[in-house]
């Protein structure tokens, strides 16, 4: 009687199906967090129009009263003192320059003063001040 000679493979894991998988997986969840942005606008096509012109940004100018009531600049500390003389300057390089100033919620009570001494000053100066803030629910 005839006997087949069979070989005993090793046993092996081959690795590169498992990287090719890991890759795949990868790739789609980085595609999916693309995806994930989400457009508040519709997609249409606007109308061209002979007699409009590019809109240009205003120069803006911050100032931020941070949870300890240090007042910034441009995220430059400053005095309260010194707050009018440097809005000074920028609005006589740019007389469009607008003024935003925003403050840190917590502790709010503590930083009162700071900011009611400073829209004050502002105030008395003439200068426009836009407030900061995010919407009410």
């Amino acid at each position: 009687m005839l006997t087949i000679r069979r070989t005993d493979h090793e046993m092996r894991i081959e690795i590169m199906p498992l990287i090719d998988v890991i890759f795949l997986l990868l790739t789609f969840f980085i595609y999916a967090m693309v995806l994930m942005v989400r457009a508040e606008l519709l997609p249409v096509e606007m109308h061209q129009f002979s007699s409009g012109e590019p809109t240009t940004v205003p120069p803006a100018v911050a100032i931020t009263i941070d949870q300890n009531g240090a007042l910034f600049l441009n995220r430059e500390p400053i005095a309260v003192d010194a707050v009018l003389e440097r809005l000074k300057a920028f609005k006589a390089a740019d007389p469009d320059t607008v003024v935003y100033v925003a403050a840190e919620r917590i502790g709010v009570q503590d930083r009162l003063p700071t900011f009611l001494d400073l829209y004050d000053e502002l105030s008395r100066a003439g200068l426009d001040i836009k407030l900061v803030g995010s919407p009410k629910e």
